[in-house]
């Protein structure tokens, strides 16, 4: 397989800032909940060290080796959380976990102003064929074309991350918000349930299983308020 190195910098990079971000903002919303762990080893932050620190495998070692063999990052990492203040306080712990995927929310919908912006001037054009690396293409052969890769991984990155963390299964996030929406007793029962390994590998299965037909729609909507005139297939 034929690798484009610069391409591959540029993925790692935008994985690594945008989990940074990710976690941030889990461990600030948990602060600000009145749970400091997260605040004290240093996650509320949006230096990545300390979130490498703590998940050097899912932040280095796999996504490395996974953008060698497939062309794209996987990995994850992890805030840390007081148990036992997220089983006295449900709905504080449901928006610590809702927090991570609106961050990623947050980076899709600056990427989505900075496309448009971009279109709109003539700084970036419509590519040949859309791909994460390509939701638009640069105008001019050096700058403009590795903006254009740069912005397109943040809205892409992006919006699978998003996507994925609401899927309502644990260990995803979307599993840990449902308590909004839950008195706070059966949240309790919920998170008893919820919170055993046998099921967190069950929604991991899942999980994998499911992604690429609930991702499929998501991001032709996503492409979509980039070129709306255009029908994807």
């Amino acid at each position: 397989m034929e690798r484009n190195y610069v391409e591959l910098f540029v993925w790692y990079i935008v994985f690594v800032l945008s989990t940074s971000m990710h976690e941030a903002a889990h461990a600030l919303v948990a602060k600000l909940g009145g749970d400091l762990t997260a605040y004290r080893v240093g996650q509320v932050s949006l230096d990545p060290r300390p979130h490498m620190a703590r998940e050097p495998m899912g932040m280095f070692v796999f996504p490395i080796i996974s953008l060698w063999l497939i062309g794209w990052p996987f990995g994850f990492a992890s805030a840390p959380y007081d148990p036992v203040w997220a089983y006295r306080y449900p709905r504080r712990a449901a928006w610590m976990s809702l927090a991570g995927p609106l961050a990623n929310l947050g980076l899709v919908l600056l990427a989505a102003v900075v496309m448009k912006v971009g279109l709109w001037t003539g700084y970036f054009s419509s590519p040949e064929g859309f791909r994460f690396e390509r939701v638009v293409g640069g105008t001019q052969r050096y700058l403009s074309a590795s903006a254009g890769l740069i912005v397109s991984l943040f809205f892409s990155l992006n919006l699978i991350l998003f996507s994925l963390n609401l899927i309502p299964l644990p260990p995803l996030d979307g599993s840990g918000a449902l308590p909004l929406v839950l008195s706070a007793s059966i949240s309790r029962r919920y998170l008893d349930f919820v919170n055993q390994p046998a099921f967190r590998w069950i929604g991991l299965i899942v999980t994998w299983n499911i992604f690429g037909e609930v991702f499929r729609p998501v991001w032709k909507v996503a492409l979509k308020t980039i070129y709306p005139g255009v029908e994807f297939g």
